[in-house]
């Protein structure tokens, strides 16, 4: 038995040179390039994936830029329509007229009420557009 391991006609030998006979044949094809096809394939996949999720994520980006860009623009408005109404209201109070006055409550109620409103629609528009 000594004599066959030394030759080297054992099981496990036959065995480990298949499977380093296998290992080159695989190096082989990885030279010469047998699978460059497949690999060209995955790359197209993978590039046309990330194309797509690049597009997903410009398009969520814009989105949130349009958002705030027309929530600051209706705050600016709301200040720009509401600001005679603080001036009213703080020159009739300065002025020593009564917050009982017709003009000066209803200075207040458009002064109390416009910003509640701009408020409830910025709230329903930001509820509405989250998921």
């Amino acid at each position: 038995m000594k004599r066959a391991e030394l030759a080297g006609n054992t099981a496990d030998n036959a065995a480990a040179g298949t499977g380093a006979e296998e290992a080159k044949r695989d190096l082989l094809a990885a030279l010469i390039g047998k699978d460059a096809g497949r690999d060209r394939a995955v790359a197209e996949n993978t590039r046309r994936v990330v194309r797509a999720s690049l597009g997903v994520m410009m398009d969520r980006q814009s989105g949130r830029r349009r958002t705030r860009s027309l929530a600051l623009a209706s705050l600016l408005l709301a200040l720009l329509a509401l600001g005679p109404f603080v001036w009213l209201i703080a020159d009739d109070l300065i002025g020593g007229e009564r917050i009982g006055d017709i003009a000066t409550q209803a200075s207040l109620w458009v002064c109390v009420l416009c910003p509640a409103i701009l408020a409830a629609v910025l709230v329903a528009g930001w509820s509405r557009s989250k998921p």
